[in-house]
């Protein structure tokens, strides 16, 4: 039983037009500190898998689940970490661009159609591309993807937390929360912090 069709049958409308597809998003653009993770994903049209569907409408439990079965069922997906020395230093919309060409090209196969979450596609990939806004919640492939990078960035912060347990990453992921900011003001930062985001809020100066 598949409870999305819908979400599987906009992908099926841009297959019958373009050929093999794959999703594409990212998780973390907006945190002060941690990598921007992007994954890529190509689903096998001939095995749904239940219940995908947009990462931020699913319980923690439920992403989880829902990880497994599509790393063990995807004909192939990437997951790649953009780290903040790069949003530093291309700035936020680059280095995910960046990272959206890096996870496609890295699939064991290869795409003929592209479809990316939001308003713009990276200019650097090699096949066409649909940006598709709200695309989380409209297409399969890119529900996947979306659901592969928030689990992959979650747990990379969760093991971050580990080790910096002062910043209590574990609760807010790296957010601006009112908690981060009075934490940040407590510890300073470090190097896993997007200096560029606490630049603008006036947390960081360059030295000297």
């Amino acid at each position: 039983m598949n409870n999305n069709p819908a979400l599987y049958q906009f992908d099926a409308l841009q297959r019958q037009q373009h050929g093999n597809l794959c999703g594409v998003d990212e998780a973390g653009r907006g945190p002060l500190c941690g990598p921007v993770c992007v994954a890529a994903v190509i689903l096998n049209q001939e095995d749904p898998i239940d219940g995908v569907n947009d990462s931020k409408k699913l319980s923690e439990k439920r992403r989880e689940e829902l990880f497994d079965q599509i790393t063990a069922r995807a004909l192939a997906y990437e997951i790649v970490f953009v780290s903040p020395q790069e949003i530093d230093e291309r700035n936020i919309l680059w280095a995910t661009m960046d990272g959206m060409e890096r996870a496609v090209r890295g699939l064991a196969l290869t795409p003929d159609f592209v479809l990316v979450d939001g308003n713009r596609c990276p200019p650097g990939l090699e096949q066409p591309a649909l940006a598709v806004v709200k695309g989380d919640a409209t297409s399969a492939s890119i529900a996947a993807a979306s659901i592969l990078a928030k689990v992959s960035r979650d747990r990379y912060m969760l093991e971050l937390d580990k080790h910096y347990p002062q910043y209590q990453l574990a609760r807010h992921k790296g957010y601006p929360t009112k908690l981060h900011y009075e934490l940040i003001e407590r510890y300073g930062i470090q190097d896993f912090y997007r200096r560029s985001f606490l630049k603008k809020q006036g947390y960081w100066h360059e030295p000297g």
